[in-house]
């Protein structure tokens, strides 16, 4: 065995402790005396998920040095708690029946109950973080911003105003500043300078943009079984990227009968999802090229490998 194939197994090995560690610790943390909620929370565990902010949490402090696994294992559950509170709440505001290939939490429990859970997956989050001091800032400022964003979205949507600029607001506050918070915080944890974690926001942060765009071309081209979760949501209800670049190109998104399919065919007709996979992967060497200052290791170029994945996946 080469150095590097050691180094590439040893390497695999810490990212598969660090994932099973926050596992073990999202479950813990979600284990309620109240039925519902450990019920509840446990299902849309269950359901598993890509695990792409703590893997990038994982490798980005294994990529400065940090080898106490079990240190940074709380910081990675957080990070995908809140995630995963996230896509509770975006289901009830979608009305979304299926997520990550089951049915979703408002589907079985309801609206009440699934808000509750929700709700309960965020304060645990905090419950995860309490004994690491400032990285609580990091965690909280997201929280903030995906909440912002959120909220931004609905409005324009409201006011007929999804823009492609207001699309690219949206999904800073709402997806990018998650990742930014999960990248940042393994690098504190592995005391880096201050310029290494600029590096690691930065990545962080437009491979979390890329990651949402294209989460929304997927949401036009791919089907539900595929994606794992309900499909078309984001026409529907008048946002995303396909709809911020059509209102661009002054076309109009308001269609009768079957309106989901017919600005389906519109975009594939046109250039809107080559457009989008462009932005994409120029947001994806973008972050590539912030780790130009941390030293070549197997863990970077796992980070790179990971970049990519976010752009090149189906679902």
């Amino acid at each position: 065995m080469t150095a590097k194939e050691a180094n590439q197994l040893n390497l695999n090995q810490l990212i598969k402790d660090g994932l099973v560690g926050a596992e073990k610790a999202m479950f813990d943390v979600t284990t309620s005396d109240v039925e519902v909620l450990r019920d509840a929370s446990h299902h849309i565990l269950n359901a598993g998920g890509k695990r792409v902010r703590p893997r990038l949490l994982l490798l980005a402090y294994i990529a400065l040095g940090g080898t106490d696994i079990e240190y940074i294992a709380k910081p990675a559950a957080a990070v995908e708690l809140m995630h995963t509170a996230s896509v509770v709440h975006d289901d009830i505001n979608d009305h979304g029946v299926m997520r990550r290939g089951r049915p979703s939490v408002n589907s079985i429990w309801g609206r009440t109950f699934a808000l509750l859970t929700g709700d309960f997956l965020f304060t645990a989050v905090y419950e995860l973080m309490s004994g690491y001091k400032d990285l609580n800032i990091d965690l909280a400022q997201s929280a903030t911003a995906l909440v912002e964003g959120e909220t931004l979205q609905a409005s324009a949507v409201k006011e007929n105003n999804f823009t492609r600029e207001m699309y690219m607001q949206i999904i800073a506050l709402k997806t990018a500043a998650l990742f930014r918070a999960a990248s940042t915080i393994g690098a504190k944890l592995a005391n880096a300078t201050q310029a290494e974690i600029d590096a690691f926001a930065n990545f962080g942060f437009n491979i979390g943009l890329a990651f949402q765009i294209t989460d929304d071309i997927l949401d036009i081209i791919a089907d539900e079984e595929t994606l794992g979760k309900t499909a078309g949501i984001d026409i529907e209800q008048g946002r995303g990227i396909g709809v911020a670049l059509q209102k661009a190109n002054g076309k109009s998104v308001a269609v009768k009968d079957d309106p989901i399919e017919s600005i389906k065919r519109k975009m594939l007709e046109g250039d809107t999802i080559e457009k989008s996979r462009k932005q994409a992967q120029q947001l994806v060497d973008m972050a590539i090229m912030s780790l130009s200052i941390i030293p070549d290791s197997e863990a970077k170029t796992e980070l790179v490998n990971l970049a990519n994945l976010v752009i090149n996946r189906d679902h």
